[in-house]
């Protein structure tokens, strides 16, 4: 059983109110992810994608992505939606950093849109929405952004996993 469901306020949004399967849609957001003082991308043509319980997690073509300093990881992970996804590193001067984000070589049925589409985790880099810094989805798998748009609780933390 997940904990009770927070209101939102108004202009905010429940994770709650999120369907499963996910859904995606384009957001004209400016989408801002960086390392320390470098930009390794920035966009208004994302794609968000909502599901029950979790923040959105926002897919940035590849082309607004700087992506030299990026190298395949041999990880893999399998959405039961989504297809399977492949994950990246970033090679930085203080050394890699591992998993700092995933895409999604050949998105299953209704994701298509995703290819060639990659997200980020807020857990490792410094990202933001509308110059909004973003809070980190708790744990290690999930890797959607909070706002202050979006109310939980937020599947990710200690406990949860059964949502």
């Amino acid at each position: 059983m997940h904990p009770q469901r927070i209101e939102p306020a108004i202009g905010q949004e429940s994770v709650w109110d999120y369907p499963r399967p996910p859904r995606h849609e384009s957001s004209s957001d400016l989408i801002v992810v960086q390392h320390g003082n470098d930009k390794l991308a920035e966009t208004r043509n994302s794609l968000r994608v909502l599901e029950t319980s979790q923040p959105p997690a926002y897919y940035i073509p590849m082309d607004d992505i700087d992506t030299t300093r990026l190298r395949p990881s041999q990880s893999r992970s399998l959405c039961e939606w989504k297809g399977e996804a492949r994950y990246f590193d970033l090679e930085t001067d203080e050394g890699l950093i591992e998993q700092v984000g995933w895409y999604y070589m050949t998105p299953s049925g209704p994701y298509q849109a995703l290819r060639n589409h990659a997200a980020f985790y807020a857990q490792k880099l410094t990202c933001s929405v509308n110059a909004e810094l973003v809070a980190a989805n708790e744990g290690n798998f999930y890797g959607g952004w909070i706002t202050s748009a979006i109310v939980g609780p937020f599947k990710g933390g200690v406990g949860s996993s059964f949502w």
